[in-house]
């Protein structure tokens, strides 16, 4: 049976009243006949939140943080617990002025400490009344404690579109929702990277490779561990905050070999979101971790996916009052979509198809009802221009992925980038890289958006590496193509029309062993590019691996970068049989960070172990200024983010995620 203590305390203020208002401030009971010295520091952080802590709790001479605390206009709730944890104090108050009158219980757990009845503050025989002052704030431990309470974040829309006024936090995927995964902090420079060292190591209880690019926000670090835990991490420390679980379905997974990724998170106000493997998109309470929604965006055991079914592997985006995804699992015979969703409730505010349906635009380049299950996942963040408001979103191949017999056409809208309306999923203009692909050469890289001059104009162009080998600038208002080359060798395609069309080299595409075409699976994936508007160089993961039948010794990856006003290579750094899977991220200070995996297509079971090696570089001239082997498949893109003035560099390699910082 639990023990139930009621009574009142009537807290009188005196006639001093002092500027603030409201619940924040320090309250004292103190001074000539008071029965006993008590103190309750109390924050509102947020219309309806209270935090703080007091100096007694059925349990005096020490601060004690309260919880579950509470605003509802003039009345203020909250809870704190006994140092033992067996008693429960619950104080409402009614405050008037610098007066607040109290109601509490004392609620002791079954079996425990009824504590001493004699106590002056909360036991059996306190007195009805006492008097509390509003007093000014001091530097004691009840204050202290009271100040590293962590509040409830406020990650508004205003604060993801100008992500550059406060570098020390990554708010979003690629880090703004640009795309240009660069970073304006400064602290760690060409000069000073050689001092960079391990600050903190946080091992995830998965063995599956760690992809997610984590975000910062004031100080707490969110990530992802898979397939689809989200974890909250304080970030200067390393030291886990909370964990919240989800399952997804066992036989979810990412088609075409993928295993079971996940990319990362998106944040909006105090919420997370998460995108699941089996088409989930939950909303997460970013100080709790408590699950607030779960909706389902597509239907992962739909029996006509076989195998290859519906999946969400990357990070949400978010515009305005409205998360967006897409689905994977074109490998398979699903119908892919971008979809919008409010993000209070959860519902599905609108929905375009990759694939157009019979008789919609687009379905021409289909033949009879191919279009149902003409696969284009989406499997990457997209981007989003504030002002013409679209968003644009790269797709995946069509399906099946190798044949194309039965679906003669250029099969829209697979292999494009797609620019959609964000308030209402319309689409405004689309750009197709490969038209009836039948090489699998998605195009769901990271669109990249950039202020450009091009022919002595400035223009708003997107920069984009595609799987094709093809290095593209569109205009981002209107999707015309601006140029297209290379960034590897390529020998399926001779140039361009006058409309921007890939002119293929008969026969090669068709050639049903597909023996000579180059590149041979894919130039680049799905690690992210940068762009510094520093240097005004496009960095792009390229991938050497030549035909199958041809292929080079050793084949190699490298990071490249580019001048996106000519397509002129300015440097590249090479690895031999490995590849960087970890993107690139740039620095307002001339750095580059990138990292390498394993060539998971190879036969060979070392090149599939890659050293796991995490570089430093120039971004102007590629010179290699600092390593450090990490002893696992570098997966993930690094982030850059600051707290307390320290610089640190994100990046996972294996299922663990480091964190590195200047020596001290």
């Amino acid at each position: 049976m639990k023990r139930v203590f009621v009574s009142s305390i009537l807290f009188t203020a005196c006639a001093l009243t002092y500027a603030q208002t409201g619940p924040t401030g320090t309250w004292r009971v103190e001074g000539v006949g008071a029965p006993f010295q008590w103190e309750a520091v109390l924050r509102a952080d947020g219309p309806s939140r209270l935090i703080g802590a007091v100096s007694s709790c059925s349990s005096p001479t020490r601060a004690f943080e309260i919880f579950e605390g509470k605003i509802d206009g003039n009345t203020i709730a909250f809870k704190c617990k006994s140092r033992d944890g067996e008693r429960t104090l619950t104080l409402t108050g009614r405050i008037s002025g610098d007066e607040i009158a109290f109601i509490w219980a004392l609620r002791v757990q079954q079996g425990g400490n009824p504590g001493n009845p004699a106590d002056g503050m909360f036991g059996a025989s306190a007195p009805p009344q006492f008097t509390a002052k509003r007093a000014p704030d001091a530097t004691d431990a009840v204050a202290e404690m009271a100040d590293h309470i962590r509040r409830a974040p406020n990650v508004t829309f205003d604060r993801i579109l100008h992500a550059d006024r406060e570098p020390q936090n990554w708010l979003t995927y690629s880090g703004s929702l640009r795309g240009q995964r660069y970073s304006p902090l400064t602290q760690v420079t060409p000069s000073n990277v050689k001092n960079l060292e391990l600050a903190w190591i946080w091992q995830a209880q998965s063995q599956a490779h760690f992809e997610a690019t984590a975000l910062v926000a004031d100080g707490v670090l969110y990530t992802v561990q898979a397939p689809n835990d989200v974890v909250a991490l304080d970030a200067a420390t390393g030291r886990a905050l909370w964990t919240y679980s989800y399952k997804p379905a066992p036989r979810a997974r990412a088609s075409g070999g993928g295993g079971q990724p996940n990319r990362g998170l998106a944040i909006l106000g105090g919420t997370l979101f998460l995108g699941t493997l089996d088409a989930h998109l939950l909303a997460i309470d970013a100080l709790s971790g408590k699950l607030l929604w779960n909706t389902t965006v597509a239907d992962a055991m739909d029996p006509v996916c076989q195998s290859n079914c519906y999946v969400i592997t990357h990070a949400p985006l978010m515009v305005k009052d409205k998360a967006i995804v897409g689905v994977g699992g074109g490998e398979g015979p699903i119908r892919g979509f971008v979809a919008a969703f409010d993000v209070t409730t959860g519902k599905e505010v609108w929905r375009f198809y990759t694939i157009p349906a019979a008789g919609e635009p687009g379905s021409e380049t289909w033949s009879g009802d191919s279009w149902k299950t003409g696969g284009g996942g989406v499997w990457n963040t997209g981007a989003y221009d504030p002002d013409l408001n679209l968003t644009y979103w790269g797709t995946g191949n069509p399906y099946p992925p190798w044949d194309g017999k039965t679906r003669p056409g250029d099969n829209l809208y697979t292999d494009s980038m797609v620019a959609l309306d964000a308030d209402t999923g319309k689409l405004k203009w689309y750009y197709q890289f490969t038209p009836h692909d039948v090489m699998d050469w998605d195009a769901t890289e990271i669109p990249v958006l950039a202020d450009i001059q091009w022919e002595g104009q400035a223009r708003k162009v997107m920069l984009f590496a595609n799987r094709n080998g093809l290095m593209y600038v569109l205009d981002r208002t209107t999707g015309q193509f601006l140029t297209g080359k290379p960034f590897v060798e390529v020998n399926w395609m001779t140039g361009f029309d006058g409309k921007g069309r890939p002119m293929q080299v008969f026969g090669q595409l068709d050639d049903p062993e597909k023996t000579n075409i180059v590149p041979w699976l894919a130039a680049t994936n799905w690690y992210p590019p940068s762009y510094s508007p520093n240097t005004g160089l496009f960095y792009i993961s390229a991938w050497e691996r030549g035909s199958m039948q041809r292929r080079p010794s050793p084949s190699y990856s490298a990071i490249r970068a580019f001048d996106p006003q000519t397509g002129e290579k300015k440097w590249e750094f090479k690895k031999n049989d490995a590849i960087f899977t970890a993107g690139a991220l740039t620095t307002a200070s001339g750095l580059l960070f990138t990292g390498v995996g394993g060539d998971y297509y190879s036969g060979d079971t070392a090149a599939r172990l890659a050293d796991g090696y995490f570089y430093a570089l120039d971004s102007r001239a590629g010179q290699l200024l600092w390593q450090m082997s990490l002893a696992g498949n570098v997966t993930s893109s690094p982030m850059s983010y600051s707290v307390g003035g320290k610089q640190y560099i994100a990046v996972a390699a294996g299922n663990t995620l480091f964190a590195f910082a200047l020596r001290q």
